[in-house]
């Protein structure tokens, strides 16, 4: 049973929940910890307080709050490529990756808190037993173009990102292209999840809210769970289409520049089992809400 640690902007959107949720019901992943990140100033003066409540919400609604170890990660990105941000969210990290056995590291927003923990700890660059697993940047061959600012999970912390690639650690990255693909509707959801429980109705109300808080975007009745691909890869690592990439660095727009980093790769998803994601997830939250476990 893999180790997993899980790195997460919570309050960023509303799809970071049904990823912990997923993974907190997924009984071949032993879970250690989950670190609150902070997602930025562009949506919240204080994002990583925010993250903070929101994993502890969830864990509420899952009855977990005794069981899951939770340290908060970096208030901010870090100043530089050599400076790390130290925090209990890093030390998380370099304490569990000194254990004997695999440890997937899922990052579902800015990567500051694994970059921090290399740059404490860079004995971890040699570990071969790490994998980080993050949700961000953009795809390698550029047929879908860059997004015009750069990749918000990226855009984020640029440095972390860079420091993270040119590193020895094995990284599994999805980018938007992909992670963009796992929409689901209003309709599947009301069906699928909404009647489930608390947790059933919190994720599904909290995320209409999040839609409707836009009022300059037009009606949505669909949200992509974008999130959700990190954890499905690690259950699943077949339900992926992988390729490897020479790494190249990032630059201060958040976009993939022309630097090569000699002898570096980065497995890249170009996409992911839709169908069996959402199968998987919605069935356990099902199944939880049938056992009748919720606090």
């Amino acid at each position: 049973m893999p180790g997993v640690i899980i790195n997460t902007d919570a309050k960023n959107e509303a799809d970071d929940q049904f990823a912990i949720v997923h993974a907190l019901l997924s009984p071949s992943l032993q879970v250690e910890g989950i670190i609150p990140a902070h997602f930025g100033d562009r949506r919240s003066a204080h994002s990583l307080e925010e993250s903070r409540e929101e994993v502890d919400l969830v864990l509420r609604l899952l009855g977990m709050s005794e069981r899951i170890v939770v340290a908060n990660g970096a208030a901010t990105a870090l100043p530089d490529e050599d400076t790390p941000m130290d925090s209990p969210g890093a030390r998380l990290i370099i304490h569990a990756a000194r254990r004997p056995g695999r440890l997937f590291l899922i990052f579902l927003g800015p990567l500051t808190d694994m970059a921090s923990a290399l740059l404490l700890d860079p004995a971890l660059r040699h570990n071969r037993d790490l994998t980080v697993v993050w949700i961000g940047g953009s795809p390698y061959d550029g047929v879908h173009g860059d997004e015009p600012a750069g990749e918000f999970n990226l855009s984020n912390d640029v440095a972390a990102a860079n420091v993270v690639m040119r590193s020895g650690v094995a990284v599994w990255q999805i980018p938007w292209s992909v992670y963009t693909m796992v929409s689901v509707g209003y309709a599947e959801l009301d069906a699928r999840v909404a009647p489930f429980g608390k947790l059933g109705e919190y994720l599904v109300r909290q995320l209409k809210d999040f839609n409707a808080s836009f009022a300059d975007v037009e009606e949505m009745e669909y949200r992509s769970l974008g999130d959700s691909p990190a954890v499905g890869v690690v259950l699943n690592p077949r339900g992926a289409v992988w390729r490897l990439h020479p790494v190249r660095i990032f630059d201060e727009h958040a976009r993939l520049s022309g630097v090569v980093v000699p002898g570096r790769t980065v497995q890249v998803a170009d996409s992911v089992d839709v169908r069996w994601l959402l199968e998987d997830m919605f069935a356990k939250i099902q199944r939880f809400a049938s056992l009748g476990a919720e606090a």
